[in-house]
């Protein structure tokens, strides 16, 4: 593959079901040879299950890739980069959940999390460049908190103002800014995954 073919663009949702609506989707519709990883059928809350799964999809791409995560898929590639060193041009981690402080209630407990291996949360610095788009109102996570988790993995802090969980639930479908920060990071060149100073 050439050096200046555009990346792959990898779609890493939370935990919920496939919703047509949700700004994952549509963004992976809008984006030739978009690859998802599909929501699990079973096993669903197990970090290490997660994990695998978006390693097979990164396995079977083998030029650049761009990672496009939200919520707990976010908290999925956390936990893929201590374990792998596949290269990555850069990820987009939107609205991470703060998994250290207990979420409301319908949400894993701190330890249903705990069992499933989501805790403790890596806060080393990403071995590739991150944008972590973090909401002022997001009911999973603290936007303070949400900052120190960009501060631990080195990555770029973007503020999105009051967007919920930018989710269909708080109101929020397409989502045009993504297709803007996924072209950002897709500049950057796949050899750049060289760690960066936190």
């Amino acid at each position: 593959m050439s050096p200046t073919a555009p990346p792959t663009v990898v779609i890493v949702p939370g935990l919920r079901d496939h919703v047509p609506d949700h700004w994952q989707t549509i963004l992976a519709d809008r984006i030739a040879d978009a690859r998802t990883v599909s929501p699990l059928t079973s096993g669903r809350l197990s970090c290490g299950a997660q994990v695998t799964a978006l390693n097979e999809v990164l396995s079977d791409i083998a030029g650049p890739v761009v990672v496009v995560a939200h919520s707990a898929g976010v908290m999925t590639v956390a936990h893929w980069a201590r374990r792998h060193r596949r290269p990555i041009a850069g990820a987009l981690l939107a609205t991470p959940p703060d998994f250290d402080t207990p979420l409301p209630e319908g949400y894993p407990t701190p330890e249903a999390l705990r069992e499933n291996g989501w805790l403790p949360v890596p806060r080393t610095t990403l071995p590739f460049p991150g944008i972590v788009a973090a909401s002022t109102d997001d009911p999973l996570a603290d936007f303070d908190r949400v900052a120190e988790l960009a501060r631990a993995w080195g990555s770029r802090l973007v503020d999105l103002g009051p967007v919920g969980h930018l989710n269909p639930a708080s109101g929020h479908g397409e989502w045009p800014r993504a297709q803007e920060l996924v072209r950002e990071l897709g500049r950057i060149p796949s050899e750049a995954s060289v760690r960066r100073p936190a």
